[in-house]
């Protein structure tokens, strides 16, 4: 029994030096070769652009006779993250959970922090950084406004438009800020974000509509990250783009795939939700569920910005009047509980789908609520994975003691084998 363990040991080994050595002497250096002639094209893609004009400007998606959400073309410009957030005027966002600011040019949501996680174990070290803005080393935000029908001649705010604070100079749990702009020909449009003690957005968008003709406009929102992040590479967990989609449900999007398709256009729905997720964090744009919205997500090899978003119900504002719409923004830690709460009071589809529970998630799911129990109730995650160690020992106890027994029963008549194997060791009808 010990040389067949032996024997099992060694194959392991055997097979996990050879796939070692494949994937250092012959994958690694074809992937290398494959990502050196993806930049040259990508530059050569770059340098066409520039010669056909300004790169960095948004331009809608090419959807012919349909409005669509803008195409953000955020790329790093040489400034640290601390200078490009002092580049502009912002407004304060302090929670128990949240710390940023918004940024008044194009009234962005371009930075923010998470108060209760830090880079290390070390308590003293940063928090996580989760957004930051255009001209940083890795921009990463979420942007709302609106867009008109083809051929439209409203002049609508644009990324670079600097809004005016109305109110409160600061975003708290209990002072919401309200952003305007007035485009000199007779709209005013507003923002309003407010946040809950968590990581919870509400941004509500509206357009007071001054002139004698009515405007019909299209509410949209979006998240845009520029450049693939570095992810943990576990297959069976997903660090990338998804959402969820009425009856369609759950749609999860590598940063590969999307690079290779460039768009993807689920259909038309009236609950879900859509974003970007990382390994313990999300950026999520929601809907108002109930309202129908255009979904979709999309890829510029120009300026490697990966974008999801979506393009809400039309509003007729009516001349001499206001209309408007509203949604939500998660931003933060994918924390059980809240998706959860969120998902009852808000009436978000499936959002704690956002958690990747792997596809053993019938045994994932029921060993994270133990596990949970066990350290509310104990104050330790140690503690309580021991205590869930202990518990599964128990449970598969009775099948293992007959292992055990078995291997006992074999242990005494070995030796009676191992007679017989040399007595007969030239009979093997009598072994």
């Amino acid at each position: 029994m010990f040389s067949e363990n032996r024997n099992t040991i060694l194959a392991i080994v055997l097979s996990l030096i050879v796939l070692l050595g494949w994937q250092y002497f012959v994958a690694q250096p074809q992937l290398e070769r494959q990502q050196a002639e993806l930049q040259a094209q990508q530059a050569a893609e770059q340098a066409q652009a520039e010669l056909n004009g300004d790169p960095t400007k948004p331009t809608p998606n090419a959807v012919p006779g349909q409005a669509s959400a803008p195409t953000s073309s955020a790329a790093a410009i040489g400034l640290t993250r601390e200078q490009a957030i002092a580049s502009s005027e912002r407004v304060k966002i302090e929670t128990p959970k949240l710390s940023g600011s918004i940024n008044l040019t194009g009234a962005r949501l371009d930075d923010l922090r998470l108060k209760d996680y830090h880079e290390t174990v070390d308590k003293s070290s940063p928090t996580i950084v989760l957004l930051s803005p255009k001209g940083g080393p890795t921009p990463y935000y979420a942007d709302y406004g609106w867009v008109a029908d083809p051929g439209s001649d409203v002049v609508l705010p644009e990324a670079d438009t600097l809004w005016t604070v109305e109110d409160n100079d600061q975003l708290t749990p209990s002072t919401p800020v309200t952003l305007s702009y007035d485009n000199g020909s007779g709209l005013i449009f507003k923002r309003t974000y407010s946040l809950d003690e968590n990581y919870m957005f509400t941004i509500e968008q509206s357009v007071q509509n001054n002139t004698d003709t009515a405007v019909n406009l299209y509410p949209y929102g979006l998240i845009a990250r520029n450049g693939q992040p570095e992810t943990a590479g576990f297959y069976i967990l997903h660090e990338g783009l998804l959402g969820v989609f009425g009856e369609e449900g759950l749609r999860e999007i590598d940063y590969s795939d999307l690079e290779e398709e460039n768009q993807i256009r689920p259909a038309e729905v009236d609950q879900g939700w859509l974003g970007i997720t990382d390994k313990y964090w999300a950026t999520t744009l929601i809907p108002t569920p109930g309202e129908t919205f255009q979904p979709s997500f999309s890829y510029s090899s120009v300026s490697k910005n990966f974008q999801a978003d979506f393009l809400g119900q039309g509003v007729s504002v009516p001349a001499g009047g206001e209309d408007g719409t509203s949604s939500y923004l998660f931003a933060g830690a994918k924390q059980k509980h809240l998706l959860d709460a969120y998902e009852d009071s808000i009436g978000v589809a499936k959002f704690n789908l956002l958690i990747d529970w792997g596809w053993f998630y019938f045994l994932t799911k029921p060993m994270f609520f133990a596990i949970d129990w066990l350290f509310h109730l104990v104050g330790n995650f140690g503690v309580a994975i021991l205590l869930v160690t202990v518990g599964v020992k128990l449970v598969f106890f009775p099948l293992a003691n007959k292992s055990y027994v078995s291997m006992s029963k074999m242990k005494l008549v070995q030796p009676q084998m191992t007679e017989i194997r040399e007595r007969y060791s030239d009979d093997r009808a009598k072994q």
